[in-house]
């Protein structure tokens, strides 16, 4: 299992990852993603090039995630929802029990789900009030 930091920004992911990684250096795992992207989503003109996601890659043992938030849908971005501790867990089944143990008591913002990214994924605030991204990435020929 891995642990890393997701910072949340609201429609300023791209600028401050393209700062970190002129200070920290890195490379972007897979370039940065946008919310166009998402197949058959109708997202509003204004916020079709915010950040989905973004992963700079530090070393092999560290990477730093991001993401805009999505007005449309409800979300702002304000100091103690910007962090959340992301879990790359090892397995499935692994997710899952993290996923409804950690949330119990809490509120979930996106349960542990299929996501069309080919992985696992659940969002949420624990008990405690501290927010969780669990991410499982499928092997090849894993449903």
């Amino acid at each position: 299992m891995i642990i890393y930091p997701h910072l949340s920004f609201d429609g300023k992911a791209e600028e401050a990852f393209t700062f970190y990684q002129s200070v920290l250096g890195g490379n972007f795992e897979s370039g940065f993603h946008y919310f166009e992207d998402i197949p058959g989503a109708q997202i509003p003109d204004e916020e079709k090039r915010r950040i989905m996601h973004v992963n700079l890659i530090l070393s092999p043992d560290q990477q730093i995630m991001g993401s805009d938030s999505m007005p449309s849908a409800g979300h702002q971005v304000h100091m103690g929802n910007n962090n959340h501790i992301s879990l790359g867990v090892d397995s499935k089944q692994q997710g899952k029990e993290f996923f409804e143990k950690l949330s119990e008591g809490g509120e979930i913002e996106s349960p542990y789900q299929k996501m069309f990214w080919n992985a696992y994924f659940a969002s949420f605030k624990d008990k405690f009030g501290v927010s969780w991204m669990i991410n499982y990435n499928l092997k090849e020929n894993e449903e």
